[in-house]
C-alpha cells in the first residue's frame, strides 16, 4: 500500500491504537534503537546465570499461551508454571530509573504507557490460567531475583501433588 505525499506513516500499539511513526532525530538515535535486543539482554543473562548456579533449569523466551494471549517471558519454568520477566527501566516505566523521552514524545508517551498496560494484562492473564508471573527490574540485584524465583518455585512445588497429571498444577487449579 503506497502512501500519498501528505500521508504520515504510523505504528500500531495494539488494541487498535496507532501513533505517528517516530522519525529518528539522529544517526546515533537510529543506532541505539537498532541495538536494543528483544532477548539475551545483559541483565537477563546475569539473572539466568544466578539461577543456573543454583541448579535451576528453565526455558528462555518460550511462547506461553494464556487463553487467547501468547506471551514470551524471559525465563519459563514450564513444570511449575512460573514465568519470569526482566523488565528494562525505560521500556516498562521504572519509577526509580525510568526516564521520559524528550524527542518524539507523541510516539514514546503512548508507546511506554501501552507497554505498562500490556504488562498488567499479561500478569492477569497468566494468573487466570494458573501461571505465576515474577517481574524484576534490570537494576535489581541478580542474587535477590534468584532468591525470589527460588522461593516462588519452592512454594509452587509445595502446592503440587506429585501425582497430578495436569502438568503438576497447584492442587486448587488441577480440580478445574
Amino acid at each position: 500500500m503506497e502512501k500519498t505525499a501528505g500521508e504520515q506513516r504510523s505504528v500500531g500499539l495494539g488494541r487498535g491504537r496507532r501513533v505517528p511513526y517516530p522519525v529518528p532525530t539522529s544517526d546515533a538515535a537510529t543506532r541505539v534503537g537498532r541495538g536494543n535486543r528483544r532477548a539475551d539482554t545483559k541483565p537477563e543473562m546475569v539473572v539466568r546465570s544466578a539461577l543456573h548456579r543454583r541448579g535451576l533449569r528453565f526455558r528462555k523466551v518460550m511462547g506461553v499461551r494464556a487463553g487467547r494471549l501468547l506471551v514470551h517471558p524471559d525465563l519459563v519454568f514450564t513444570r511449575w508454571r512460573v514465568a519470569v520477566f526482566v523488565d528494562g527501566c525505560f521500556w516498562h516505566g521504572c519509577t526509580v530509573h525510568g526516564t521520559a523521552p524528550r524527542s518524539n514524545v507523541e510516539y514514546w508517551s503512548p508507546k511506554l504507557a501501552a507497554n505498562q498496560e500490556r504488562d498488567r494484562r499479561v500478569n492477569e492473564e497468566l494468573a487466570a490460567h494458573g501461571w505465576l508471573a515474577i517481574r524484576c527490574w534490570e537494576h535489581d540485584d541478580p542474587e535477590e531475583v534468584a532468591d525470589r524465583v527460588s522461593e516462588a518455585l519452592r512454594k509452587r512445588k509445595a502446592e503440587c501433588t506429585p501425582t497430578d497429571d495436569k502438568a503438576r498444577m497447584p492442587r486448587q487449579l488441577a480440580s478445574r
